[in-house]
């Protein structure tokens, strides 16, 4: 008489897989969703230096930089009229400049906005913000000016200031 044995997984067996799954997922998770953070800081950096270039050429061509804002919907405005004999008279209706990071304002990981430097006219500094559209108590908001100065509003600002700017 010859018994056969049933073949297939053990409950044993079973949880021990899912336990490993789940160690492995604990250890991942946190480095990929750091990647990704990388990836969008990388992203928001990016834009601030192309609205810098053109930002720089907007001065080439009407002797100010354009002040604007950007609305949780993506869309900019003139952050304030441009007075008459500033820029040659120009004022711009719209804002000529690309005011989210990223190829689309949907996968965008920063919304835009530029203004005048802390004790200086538009005419003189330019600040540009990025401001996150995710979560990142690290580095938050990133600044750049035309003066070449850089800042971060997070946590790295005074702790690791190379997370901000490397």
């Amino acid at each position: 008489m010859s018994h056969s044995r049933a073949r297939g997984f053990t409950l044993i067996e079973l949880m021990i897989v899912v336990a490993v799954i789940g160690l492995l997922a604990a250890v991942a998770y946190p480095s990929y969703a750091d990647s990704v953070r990388k990836g969008q800081r990388a992203q928001g950096r990016a834009a601030l230096a192309d609205l810098m270039l053109q930002q720089e050429r907007y001065m080439t061509q009407r002797n100010c930089y354009l002040g604007f804002v950007t609305s949780a919907a993506g869309v900019p405005s003139p952050s304030a009229p441009v007075p008459a004999t500033a820029c040659g008279g120009l004022t711009p209706a719209d804002v000529p400049m690309k005011a989210y990071s990223g190829d689309t304002l949907d996968q965008a990981a920063y919304l835009l906005s530029a203004g005048a430097c802390t004790g200086a006219g538009i005419d003189e500094c330019v600040r540009l913000v990025a401001t996150p559209r995710f979560v990142d108590p690290e580095v938050g908001t990133l600044v750049v000016t035309s003066t070449s100065l850089k800042d971060c509003t997070g946590t790295a600002q005074t702790a690791n200031f190379r997370k901000c700017w490397p």
